[in-house]
């Protein structure tokens, strides 16, 4: 039996507690967050669990509701992560966290293994960050959970995450990779203005950053909204385009092509859906500057003033029931692995499927939206793995991407549990 603390009474965190409350393998949850009134609310439906109130800015803070647990789930934003990670450390627990890196290149600046690694040539500055970041994560975080035989797993949500798992799935199929693209379109759109279905500030933000690939051996940028490709599987009613977006995969998949992805020259992260559809335009109109402008005679940031105009995205019960009960003009979507390579000498394609469920039926199991749904369920199918010893013997820092073929076929197992099911098809070229 573990005891298990949840960092974040938000969508994730409240998402994952309610699992973690059902689990027979966990004996305790201490929900903790900053709003004291969030996780007091949570936890009243919830029997193992209690609340506490924790500052994240204060390593300290964290190890005190931390102490004698065996698993922290971080579902904090970003910039608590290096906190969360020390705390971890401190209090020698297994660490799990839904993100991807925190922005952490200055530590890796100033540490002196950064002096042995040279920098990828030619990168944009939040790209070369987040470079760093991951660098740091792996190099100086990595043996320090080695040395306490504890495993910290980065990325367990739905993507990064799932599609991590998923990935990494097909190179059962593939003698040598030559190519991987992550395809995921949103397509669940409802009758009323909603083109969000998770923070529209974090959503609107990553799209308009610079996009990163791993093209010919190594990172490169790529222009937000570019290099558009065009997909119909067999489920969809017609043909969507995806476009680049910046996203934490194929940085991993560079970074872990040689042990983990077949030599992987090529790894793309594609997205579509109302979300890319509405900030597109006004992207190539300048209208999401974060720079001050005047206006007729005003002072304005254009980011800012869309940003104003958006709804945010729902999360309760008795909104996303209105939405519903409006109408939905779709209710689909996809989340699809093309990985490209050898096998047997012969040309093929390997493409593995992720089917969930949408928003009605994502309300009808769990009273929530299907993004909370998929991203949710992922973090705890990852959960279940500590909770169930999958990991044993493991230890280290890892990225989900970075999973063995035996803990892969554990994680779907448990996945087709939750109605999320996966298809392969492995196609000659």
């Amino acid at each position: 039996m573990k005891k298990v603390l949840v960092l974040g009474a938000g969508a994730q965190g409240s998402a994952a507690a309610k699992r973690l409350d059902v689990d027979p393998g966990v004996s305790e949850i201490i929900c903790a967050d900053y709003d004291l009134s969030a996780v007091e609310e949570l936890v009243l439906d919830l029997k193992k669990a209690k609340a506490v109130k924790v500052d994240a800015t204060d390593v300290d803070s964290i190890v005190k509701v931390a102490e004698g647990c065996d698993l922290i789930l971080n579902a904090l934003a970003l910039t608590f992560n290096h906190n969360v990670l020390d705390a971890t450390l401190k209090v020698k627990a297994n660490y799990q966290d839904y993100n991807g890196t925190d922005q952490i290149a200055d530590l890796w600046d100033a540490c002196e293994l950064s002096k042995k690694y040279p920098e990828p040539e030619g990168l944009k500055e939040e790209t070369l960050n987040w470079w760093k970041s991951y660098m740091y994560l792996y190099k100086v975080y990595g043996p320090k959970f080695e040395e306490i035989g504890k495993l910290a797993l980065f990325g367990t949500g739905s993507a990064p995450g799932l599609i991590c798992a998923a990935t990494r799935e097909t190179m059962r199929y593939l003698d040598s990779c030559d190519t991987i693209y992550n395809i995921v379109w949103e397509g669940v759109s409802p009758k009323r203005f909603q083109p969000f279905w998770w923070s529209p500030i974090t959503a609107m933000t990553d799209m308009c950053d610079p996009a990163v690939a791993w093209e010919d051996g190594k990172f490169i940028n790529t222009s937000p909204f570019g290099r558009p490709i065009k997909r119909q599987y067999d489920y969809m009613g017609e043909e969507i385009i995806f476009r680049e977006h910046c996203h934490d995969e194929p940085v991993q998949y560079g970074f872990n092509s040689k042990e983990y992805f077949k030599g992987c020259k090529n790894a793309y992260f594609k997205y579509a859906g109302d979300g890319m559809d509405f900030a597109c335009p006004l992207y190539e109109a300048g209208l999401l500057n974060h720079e001050e402008e005047e206006f007729r005679g005003n002072k304005i940031v254009s980011f800012d003033f869309i940003m104003s105009h958006v709804p945010p995205a729902p999360k309760f019960k008795e909104e996303i029931k209105a939405i519903i009960d409006e109408g939905l003009k779709l209710d689909s979507g996809c989340m699809v692995v093309e990985a490209y390579g050898k096998k047997d000498g012969k040309d093929v394609l390997v493409e593995m499927h992720v089917a969930a469920p949408g928003l009605i039926e994502s309300f009808q199991l769990s009273g929530i939206t299907a993004e909370m749904y998929l991203t949710g369920q992922s973090g705890y199918l990852f959960s279940k793995m500590f909770i169930n010893d999958v990991f044993k013997g493991r230890s280290g820092l890892i990225s989900t991407d970075m999973l063995t073929f035996e803990e892969c076929d554990k994680f779907f197992e448990y996945a087709a549990e939750l109605n999320i099911t996966t298809e392969t098809k492995v196609k000659e070229l």
